[in-house]
């Protein structure tokens, strides 16, 4: 049940700062490629998300835009210099786990181990304190309801791990569009990935392969929508190896995770720029520092 408290009056739609976050992956680390590469494979691959992410810093320095990279501890403690440079550059360094396993996969215990051991190994190559978290596949839903809680007895103060949509992969419908506090009387927040209602319809418009697919008109209308609409700020989110044209082919895995994984990466560093220069963006905690002014309580 999602009861709406009075929200304060936000920012002028003008004034609405978007969230503007990349989940550190490599390419041989999602899930759609889990049922033919495991991580015993990863060490043995071509490692790329180094290259990947520089070209993304230098995309950001070039544009003028901050962002919150959400790392897994699996990536940082081989990319210590990469971790710095990111919060050199006035980044965020945020935790996506220590090796990608989705939170449904493990019981409250192994969860905590997770990201307990994520947060050391990021905040010992990057120097800062990190405070924010975003499950693999945006895997807290019902099957995870000890996720929030333990997220808040580590000292997160967000999370932007539910995607309040229905999916083959993940998908929380039932949950706010909008951020909420999951645990009474904590001080975390869940600020989902965005989606956008038309048409009796709620549609995923939060980047990923959703933006990399579909024609950047769809996304340019929908994030419209969510700041002058809705009056909220969007969430988007994309992966390294999505700009990344020169990465290995896994020829193996099913058809249908092959056109989700290569699908238009060739276009997506000009649809990215063309998305910076049209809208505001900066960091998720900051994003987070406004959506904690509009108490939103939710009750599974």
């Amino acid at each position: 049940m999602v009861a709406e408290m009075p929200l304060a009056k936000g920012p002028a739609t003008t004034g609405l700062l978007n969230g503007f976050s990349v989940d550190v992956e490599d390419w041989f680390q999602v899930g759609a490629f889990e049922k033919v590469i495991g991580p015993a494979d990863w060490d043995s691959l071509a490692c790329r998300v180094d290259v990947n992410t520089n070209r993304l810093l230098d995309m950001c320095a070039d544009l003028g835009v901050k962002a919150t990279f959400f790392t897994l501890g699996w990536v940082a403690v081989r990319h210590p210099a990469l971790m710095r440079r990111i919060v050199e550059q006035g980044h965020e360094l945020a935790s996506h786990g220590w090796a990608h396993a989705r939170v449904f996969t493990m019981d409250a215990a192994g969860f905590a181990r997770d990201i307990g051991d994520a947060r050391k190994a990021l905040e010992d190559a990057g120097g800062a304190r990190v405070i924010g978290y975003r499950a693999p596949s945006f895997s807290i839903d019902t099957r995870t309801p000890w996720a929030h809680e333990i997220l808040g007895e580590q000292g997160y103060l967000y999370s932007s791990s539910v995607a309040p949509i229905a999916h083959d992969h993940y998908g929380w419908r039932e949950a706010p569009r909008f951020a909420f506090r999951p645990v009474a009387g904590a001080d975390l927040i869940e600020i989902p990935v965005t989606t956008v209602e038309a048409m009796g319809r709620r549609m995923a418009a939060g980047g990923g392969g959703f933006f990399r697919v579909l024609p950047y008109a769809f996304s340019q209308w929908a994030m419209r929508r969510v700041n002058r609409q809705d009056e909220r700020p969007i969430i988007f989110y994309f992966h390294p190896w999505e700009v990344d044209t020169q990465q290995p082919r896994v020829a193996n895995a099913p058809l249908k995770s092959r056109l989700r994984h290569y699908t238009n990466i060739d276009g997506m560093e000009i649809k990215l720029r063309r998305m910076l220069k049209e809208f505001a963006w900066g960091r998720m905690d900051n994003v987070a520092a406004t959506e904690a002014l509009r108490l939103v309580e939710f009750k599974r």
